[in-house]
């Protein structure tokens, strides 16, 4: 932030307009495009862009768009939409997360670059969400089953400090998001058009309240409409953003397995649950699984587990395995569960119940009086409510 407000109003607005123009001026991935940029800064990259100066690859990628664009149209026209851009010169720029992006990029993996500037509907900042952010991912199509798994690791993961990511796509997108809303958690959806639209129609909805509770991001200008090759693009924003990428339900060749293998790609952690057999839906999730590529999990407090520090296990798993009885001697608990199956019981009858020595049953008596487990009455012992 600090280095953001020390380069005067002027200098932001130029990098804005720059950045706006980028943004607008391929269609991405655009690697060519990316790597000039990362070299000569996005005013000296736009600069030379329209001066036809660039290397051959950048002005093929720029040559069908270069021409009629401004980029202060476009940063205004995202304004009027109440949009706000992100750069990564900026503050609230997810760095670490879009980093692995550029590193991919720069080893030539297909597809591959990070995104050059991105328009957000919602006031979060991106770089605080990146820190402790999982993905969920998975078919459209989904089922009962694929749904209501998503909607409940949405509002685990919330409740448990997570940013959910994912697509605001029918089925498990869609599930995963209202689950974290209902937590009153936040989540982010990445789009595979226009930040401005309500994409599918019939999430506007859900994406408003998005927007209000988290982030509605794309990369894609205001207005750019979607298109089947935008969203096997925007996966790997998903993929980058999440620390781990959850897939719940997958087909063979989808959408959501292109988004497990970007995230396998970028070495994040990628998990799976399984399914029914039978289940075509499941299909991709159980090959992930039987290959190594992913870690099976059928719950949440599996999947904060695998994101905790090393020998660390998560607080709701300590809470849910440990009991009161557990500190209790091993011949303690013997009285009190032949206690428990009775009214009212002598020292005597429970010796005969639990096999103990007279003498033994009646040295931890007190002791399971003392913690509450049991007390004396006038016809003997009973073991209390707890």
């Amino acid at each position: 932030m600090g280095r953001w407000a020390s380069l005067g109003e002027k200098t932001r607005q130029e990098l804005l307009r720059a950045r706006a123009f980028l943004s607008a001026v391929a269609e991405p991935p655009a690697q060519a495009l990316a790597g000039f940029v990362a070299e000569r800064g996005a005013r000296g990259a736009v600069d030379a862009i329209l001066r036809e100066r660039a290397p051959a690859q950048v002005l093929a990628e720029v040559e069908s768009r270069r021409g009629e664009l401004s980029g202060e149209r476009v940063l205004r026209a995202g304004e009027e939409a109440g949009l706000r851009l992100l750069v990564p010169e900026g503050p609230g720029w997810p760095q670490e997360a879009f980093a692995e992006l550029a590193g991919a990029r720069e080893v030539e993996l297909p597809d591959m670059a990070e995104p050059l500037a991105l328009w957000v509907r919602g006031r979060v900042e991106l770089s605080e969400l990146a820190e402790r952010a999982v993905a969920v991912v998975g078919a459209r199509a989904a089922s009962g089953y694929g749904e209501h798994v998503a909607a409940e690791f949405g509002h685990g993961l919330s409740q448990a400090g997570f940013a959910v990511i994912s697509g605001a796509a029918y089925g498990i997108d869609g599930a995963a998001h209202r689950g974290a809303l209902s937590a009153g958690g936040r989540t982010v959806a990445f789009l595979a058009c226009g930040a401005d639209l309500d994409y599918p129609a019939g999430h506007g909805r859900l994406l408003r309240a998005i927007a209000d509770q988290g982030a509605v991001v794309s990369e894609y200008p205001p207005g750019t409409p979607p298109r089947k090759h935008r969203f096997l693009v925007r996966n790997r924003l998903i993929a980058a953003m999440g620390q781990a990428t959850v897939v719940v339900e997958a087909g063979a060749r989808s959408g959501a397995a292109n988004t497990a293998n970007t995230a396998d790609l970028l070495g994040r952690p990628l998990l799976a649950v399984p399914g029914p057999v039978t289940s075509q839906n499941s299909v991709g999730c159980h090959g992930m699984v039987r290959s190594g590529q992913a870690v099976l999990v059928t719950r949440t407090e599996e999947i904060v587990e695998l994101l905790s520090p090393l020998g660390v296990r998560p607080a709701e798993e300590r809470e849910g395995c440990s009991r009161a009885t557990d500190r209790l001697h091993p011949d303690a608990r013997r009285v009190l569960d032949a206690m428990t199956g009775m009214d009212s019981a002598s020292d005597e009858e429970l010796a005969r119940d639990c096999g103990l020595r007279l003498g033994r049953v009646r040295a931890v008596l007190p002791e399971l009086e003392l913690d509450g487990f049991a007390r004396r009455t006038e016809s003997g012992w009973t073991a209390t409510k707890r």
